[in-house]
């Protein structure tokens, strides 16, 4: 084959996109990766990564306000928040230069340039010069993740109202923000302006923050955010927002009235929509659905050869979901035998909030709804000796199971650092633990993880430090 042809492309380098490139490759398949800005996509360099790596520092914030307990006097605490954007940005670029290594360790042709298909298996290439190229393959993977969404009536001026690429290189830290949407990319950030010293509101449309989670982890969530000071409007809505003299006064209707509230700058975090436009895809009759590219759970989409992971083929949104897809789907194209599908409830998420929340398939509500008869059980990190060592005692773990037959069929944790935690449900689900295996299973003491056990042995009636 010509340095044109190849046996498999990738349309975007994100965590999808780098992972199937990778991975065909050392199935023995000619490929390349197209990608117009950055190796690594949103997730590296201006989402999952750069995120913590702030929030790395909030943490460290709320870990000073108790010093005390601890022994410790810490007075005069100067905060540079150039120096911990500096931090951040050198975090990403490190794992960036990372992934180029790794796509040239594993032989993956890259092109630095935007894709447009000209046909079902021919892509035309556009560098930034403007110079053109054609390329071709009989299978080509769209990884070109999502962007932020924006509401028409408070647009993004980068300056004022801010998306998150601003939100994460401040020049300065305002003294007030309100941020719009409280899922998990709204709430984080709130979360970790509060903690750096900003008067946060954060308002949402929806009854509850974090609407996708379960109703107790986000009422104890909104209650935390609160005793940090910050005020947390639901049910509540943007009507306009003006500027006036550099601060930005924002009408929200709450259910009761409508409040001026003005602030230094705004943060729109309504949620993402698909980089589905401009590919070509629609001349090849490629189906949608809601805008992000329909795919099976295989990965494929209604034209033979063309295939969607990650973000532009639909939520959950997240960079681990999207490097599983990409990995099944390349194994499916190589012919591999025992690759399993997409099965969307083994999907974990993670929000690093203050406190964190972590959770996996079904909502004590969902479960409810969909009429299975369930036992729930519920332990607080109270009553866990290494949580109280750590003076990190909030928070708790809720496990839904299945009366009938003892399936796990969710779990959810909000509480000091449970997105380390929640891989013990994924394993335990995918292996279709019931509650009494999980029961005989022998936990670490003292460690945190023993607050997973004792609500499993809460959902059975046998909860012993409660």
């Amino acid at each position: 084959m010509s340095d044109t042809k190849f046996d498999l492309i990738v349309i975007g380098a994100g965590p999808g996109g780098y992972v199937a490139a990778i991975r065909a490759a050392q199935l023995g398949l000619k490929t390349a990766i197209v990608e117009k800005q950055h190796l690594g996509g949103i997730c590296l360099n201006w989402g999952c990564i750069p995120t913590k790596a702030l929030l790395g520092g909030a943490a460290l914030a709320q870990q000073f306000k108790h010093a005390a307990q601890f022994g410790f006097n810490v007075r005069d605490i100067d905060f540079d928040i150039q120096q911990l954007v500096k931090h951040s940005r050198q975090v990403s670029e490190q794992l960036v230069q990372g992934i180029g290594q790794l796509l040239k360790k594993n032989l993956v042709t890259v092109f630095n340039a935007s894709a447009h298909f000209i046909a079902k298996e021919q892509l035309e290439l556009t560098d930034a010069d403007g110079k053109k190229q054609q390329i071709s393959a009989p299978h080509i993977i769209v990884a070109t993740g999502a962007k932020a969404a924006n509401l028409p009536h408070v647009p993004v001026d980068g300056e004022h109202v801010w998306s998150y690429k601003e939100a994460l290189v401040p020049k300065e830290l305002p003294k007030s923000l309100l941020v719009i949407g409280s899922g998990a990319i709204g709430s984080e950030f709130a979360s970790l302006y509060q903690n750096l010293g900003c008067q946060v509101t954060l308002v949402d449309i929806a009854k509850q923050i974090l609407p996708s989670e379960d109703v107790d982890v986000a009422k104890y969530v909104h209650k935390q955010f609160e005793q940090q000071g910050m005020i947390v409007l639901t049910e509540s809505a943007i009507q306009k927002i003006e500027v006036e003299q550099g601060k930005v006064n924002c009408h929200v209707e709450t259910s009761s009235d409508v409040k001026v509230i003005t602030v230094d700058k705004v943060l729109s975090a309504i949620g993402v929509k698909p980089n589905s436009q401009d590919l070509g895809l629609e001349a090849l009759g490629i189906e949608f659905e809601n805008g992000f590219i329909k795919a099976d759970p295989w990965c494929k989409t209604n034209v033979v050869g063309v295939y969607a992971i990650g973000d532009v083929a639909g939520a959950p949104c997240l960079a681990h979901k999207a490097s599983h897809e990409a990995i099944l789907c390349v194994e499916k194209i190589a012919g591999l035998r025992d690759v399993h599908a997409l099965d969307r409830t083994q999907i974990p998420g993670c929000i690093f909030t203050h406190p964190q929340v972590a959770s996996i398939g079904l909502t004590e509500q969902k479960a409810r709804a969909a009429g299975f008869n369930v036992n729930v059980g519920k332990f607080p990190f109270q009553a866990n000796g290494k949580a109280l060592a750590l003076g990190e005692s909030g928070g708790f773990v809720k496990t839904i199971f299945n009366q009938e037959t003892g399936e796990l069929l969710g779990a959810h944790m909000v509480g000091h650092e449970v997105t380390e935690h929640i891989h013990g449900f994924a394993i335990a689900k995918y292996l279709e633990a019931t509650d009494e295996s999980l029961a005989h299973v022998i936990f670490p003491h003292p460690t945190l993880s023993e607050v997973i056990h004792e609500s499993v042995l809460s959902a059975m009636q046998r909860a012993i430090h409660i």
